[in-house]
């Protein structure tokens, strides 16, 4: 739900946990204006300041107390709400089957399923993680309500509902010393290690392009074929490594690495799909998550515009 104010208590909860404009809009998958628009128009129509502007973040002042409490009420009172509605509409039963490539098992896909878990208790989830080919097989032959998947040019005879292009981009730690630079090239990291996706990483190919293309070769170097075991060590001020946003993403929202995006001619952005198979009659229940995940994918985008 949607609505002026369901929108606005979301916003005012995220910042009253997080005491911070900046944290709430990342944990929300939008922009740092947008939080502080809700809340500054909150305070102006109530009459009322709802937070204590502090050095080190936001406090709720005696009002904004009362607001949380009543805001928390109202979302559980309104969620039994939800439910009625949906036993009108036929919701109480149901399942969702779907699919995804395992670059997407942490991110605005689980926060998805989250929601749906909130809203929609009663739900049961099928979910299939697999490589693209796989996933796209999948919802062709109807065995899966919808995919995610990679690259979708090179699938036939599914409907992509939405798609969604993220960069590739120098990752490295906070206090690497490239952390602040404004543009890195490759002749920057030549004292670096260099932590590179092996097969069969999607990301492989597109990074050994990278390094073929600027005939770059690394002193020091490590494979692997674990990203999460990669961004770890990139954490920790190890190396560095060429990345695509989304295989980073998570790391990035906590705030624990950074991300330089590399814009040159000719290096192509990995594209994410969400896709069904063609007059495939989806479930009321899937149609649901579909619209929820579209919303979240759109947040994402305007992030990657940020960049």
């Amino acid at each position: 739900m949607n609505t002026p104010f369901s929108r606005f208590s979301e916003y005012f909860i995220a910042v009253a946990k997080t005491g911070s404009l900046r944290k709430a809009a990342d944990q929300l998958f939008i922009s740092v204006s947008a939080v502080h628009r809700q809340i500054a128009l909150a305070e102006e129509e109530l009459g009322i300041m709802l937070f204590e502007r502090l050095p080190n973040g936001l406090k709720l002042t005696l009002a904004g107390e009362l607001l949380y409490a009543d805001v928390i009420k109202w979302q559980k009172e309104f969620q039994q709400t939800r439910i009625r509605f949906d036993e009108i509409q036929g919701l109480t039963r149901g399942t969702i089957e779907f699919g995804l490539i395992s670059a997407l098992n942490d991110g605005f896909v689980m926060q998805s399923v989250q929601y749906m878990y909130e809203n929609y208790p009663w739900i049961n989830f099928n979910i299939r993680v697999a490589d693209s080919e796989i996933v796209a097989k999948k919802v062709i032959e109807a065995d899966l309500d919808f995919g995610l998947i990679l690259n979708p040019k090179s699938h036939q005879h599914i409907e992509v509902l939405h798609f969604l292009e993220l960069p590739l981009g120098f990752v490295m730690g906070k206090s690497h010393p490239l952390a602040q630079a404004e543009k890195i090239y490759f002749s920057d990291t030549l004292n670096d290690n260099h932590f590179i996706p092996a097969e069969p990483l999607i990301i492989h190919d597109y990074v050994q392009a990278l390094y073929k293309h600027h005939q770059f070769i690394p002193v020091r170097k490590t494979e692997s074929n674990d990203i999460r075991l990669m961004n770890t060590l990139i954490k920790a001020n190890t190396g560095i490594g060429i990345f695509s946003y989304l295989d980073v993403l998570p790391y990035v929202e906590r705030d624990e690495v950074v991300f330089k995006p590399i814009s040159e001619k000719g290096l192509h952005p990995l594209t994410i799909a969400l896709c069904v198979a063609p007059k495939r009659q989806i479930s009321r229940v899937s149609q649901l998550m579909i619209k929820h995940m579209i919303e979240q994918m759109e947040a994402l985008k305007s992030k990657v515009q940020q960049l």
